[in-house]
């Protein structure tokens, strides 16, 4: 669970002024408190901040507690110095919260009020967006990164900003601690996939975790009869298992999937990407042509896994694991021109929690371009809306979110046993291809469920990234 500190700004010289200010204020706080709680956090709330002292008292508080994060609350007029401090001591993500009690002023209620010493207290507690650009200027000017959400208590784009804002939150810090393993080589000759580990761990935090292959063959080795059988049992449940598939394949891959198991636990891994051919050596080959099954399950169970030794593109299917949203190993298949449809899909490991039933586990005569024959899953991404994500890195080695929002839809798809999906997008699939194409990715992408280009958006931003969105 992530833990968010929040704070108010006001200023004492009102409080002696006029009746009741600050106890409304206080409560407008509480308010955005208990929302926030709402959506599965910690609030530690340092209080109304009116004068410097209480800045320090409130930054020694967030310090302590650790916080992920900070909303600012403003609640009226404040002096800038009040919140300075909070900012250069905490040294975490900032959220300025500019939010008036309600839509807007009832006019002919307020000047009702007769009394200019009552109005002026009524105004104060609408006169948010005063200071905002107070706080703009000082924290520019003290290079200070800050967000600023803008609107009235009530109003539903300010809550769903807040809730994206404390979902990119939970990804980074999630990534930052994020155990990533890189499982044998990269494919030969896709200079595309390459990565530059040193880029990626200084961009989200994570811990790259370099295995030998020899060590998931002396895993593999060990496995036992019954953890074999055990897994066969899980692959039943999980998977519609075609009638072609022979027990001699269904136990080499239980087996692997076992080792694999035994892998992720060994090295605490929370995401993976792999290849490896084994040539010339059977033992080998017999493990890398019995990897997917056990890879798919891993990855429905929020451990990512990307073949090629995709590492950028694992890094993509954990961020929208994290959202809770898939993240399933994509590249493009076909255009239809006809229909203006994109077929996106791969062989080896998918994220089965988002397909359109129950996953197919299916025999291959032969692993396209890579050795052997075995088993391979064969899905559909359930129709509805879909976020592309792809993370890239240019030529100055800056990494970089590159997204597309479209929906798996009905239709016609390859069942060669693979994942294989249809999408459509708002632009054309020549525009769609081209756009995408020029923004730089590698061939492979990540897909994952609903419209999340905005959260995204929000994660990159916090990451001091950039992100491009084509669609």
């Amino acid at each position: 669970m992530s833990k968010v500190g929040l704070f108010g700004i006001g200023l004492d010289t009102y409080w002696d002024q006029f009746d009741g200010l600050k106890e409304r204020l206080i409560e407008y706080q509480k308010e955005i408190q208990r929302k926030i709680e709402d959506f599965g956090v910690e609030v530690v709330d340092a209080g109304m901040v009116d004068n410097p002292f209480k800045a320090n008292s409130a930054a020694e508080v967030f310090n302590r507690e650790n916080i992920d994060c900070i909303f600012l609350f403003i609640s009226t007029y404040a002096l800038s110095h009040n919140l300075l401090p909070v900012a250069q001591k905490t040294k975490v993500p900032l959220i300025v919260l500019n939010l008036q009690p309600v839509k807007a002023i009832d006019y002919k209620k307020f000047n009702d009020i007769g009394d200019r010493g009552k109005m002026t207290g009524e105004w104060l507690a609408h006169c948010q967006s005063c200071v905002a650009p107070e706080i703009a200027s000082v924290f520019n000017r003290a290079s200070i990164k800050f967000h600023l959400i803008s609107g009235y208590l009530t109003e539903t784009y300010v809550w769903n900003e807040i809730e994206e804002f404390i979902k990119a939150i939970d990804v980074v810090k999630n990534l930052s601690n994020n155990r990533v393993g890189v499982l044998g080589h990269y494919y030969n000759g896709m200079l595309d996939v390459y990565s530059d580990l040193t880029q990626q761990a200084a961009t989200f935090g994570n811990h790259f975790e370099i295995i030998e292959f020899g060590t998931l063959k002396n895993i593999r080795g060990n496995v036992l009869e019954k953890q074999t059988l055990d897994k066969i049992e899980e692959f039943k449940r999980i998977f519609e298992v075609a009638d072609e598939c022979s027990e001699e394949e269904l136990k080499r891959a239980a087996q692997t999937s076992v080792a694999l198991d035994i892998l992720v636990e060994k090295f605490q891994l929370g995401s993976l990407a792999y290849y490896y051919e084994g040539d010339g050596d059977p033992i080998y080959e017999n493990i890398v042509t019995s990897l997917i099954p056990g890879f798919t399950l891993l990855t429905g169970k929020n451990i990512p896994v990307a073949g090629e030794c995709e590492i950028k593109n694992v890094q993509a299917m954990k961020i929208l694991d994290i959202l809770g949203c898939g993240g399933s190993f994509s590249e493009f298949y076909a255009l239809d021109f006809e229909d203006e449809v994109v077929l996106l899909g791969h062989d080896g490991p998918a994220h089965f929690t988002i397909a359109e039933g129950k996953v197919g586990l299916v025999p291959l005569p032969v692993y396209h371009g890579k050795p052997g024959k075995g088993l391979s899953i064969q899905m559909k991404v359930s129709n509805g809306p879909v976020t592309l994500l792809s993370v890239c890195q240019n030529g100055s080695g800056e990494v970089y979110l590159l997204t597309a929002e479209g929906a798996s839809v009905d239709g016609p798809t390859l069942q060669i046993g693979n994942t294989n999906s249809r999408y459509k997008f708002a632009i054309s699939v020549r525009e769609f291809i081209n756009t995408w194409s020029m923004a730089g990715p590698s061939h492979h992408c990540a897909i994952g469920t609903g419209h999340n280009a905005s959260v995204i958006s929000k994660i990159a931003d916090l990451l001091n990234i950039e992100h491009i969105k084509i669609c």
